[in-house]
C-alpha cells in the first residue's frame, strides 16, 4: 500500500513539473525564444525555512507552475550544505558566479527577475502570499 502511494505521489508530480535551467545561458537563449523574462531563484534547498515555504506555497503550486510555462524562464541557483545534496563542482561554480552577479548579498530566498538578456529588473524574497500575489509581484518588475 505504501508503495502504491509513492509511485502515484511520484507520478502525479510528474503533471505539475516544470522545467527548471540551471545555467544562465540556455535560459537566456530560451527566454529569447519565447520572448519571456527569466525568473532567477537562488535557494538553499536543505537549510533555508523561507526557501521552502517558497517552494511549497508559491513555486510547487498548479497555479504557479501553469502560468510561468507560458510566461517564465525558470533558472535555480541552488546552495545545499548537506553533503549528500552537494552539485557537481562545475554546478556550484556557475552558481558562485550567479550569486556574485545577482546576489551580493547573499540573502536567501532570492527572486530576482531578469529580461531575456540577463538584465535584472527586479527582485524580492519570501513574501507570504497566495500563488497569483506572488505571479502579480514579479510582473510588477
Amino acid at each position: 500500500m505504501k508503495k502504491t502511494m509513492f509511485l502515484l505521489l511520484f507520478a502525479a508530480s510528474f503533471g505539475f513539473s516544470q522545467e527548471w535551467h540551471t545555467n544562465l545561458e540556455k535560459a537566456k537563449t530560451a527566454a529569447k525564444e519565447k520572448h519571456q523574462h527569466i525568473i532567477l531563484v537562488f535557494s538553499g534547498s536543505d537549510w533555508c525555512a523561507p526557501c521552502m515555504k517558497l517552494e511549497h506555497e508559491v513555486l510547487h503550486t498548479k497555479r504557479f507552475q501553469d502560468y510561468s510555462k507560458a510566461h517564465y524562464t525558470l533558472l535555480k541557483a541552488d546552495f545545499p550544505r548537506r553533503k549528500k545534496n552537494a552539485l557537481p563542482e562545475a554546478q556550484q561554480t556557475h552558481n558562485n558566479s550567479l550569486a556574485e552577479q545577482y546576489n551580493k548579498q547573499g540573502y536567501f530566498p532570492l527572486v530576482v527577475v531578469l529580461d531575456e538578456d540577463g538584465t535584472a529588473l527586479g527582485e524580492t524574497g519570501y513574501v507570504k502570499s497566495t500563488p497569483q500575489d506572488f505571479i502579480d509581484l514579479l510582473n510588477a518588475f
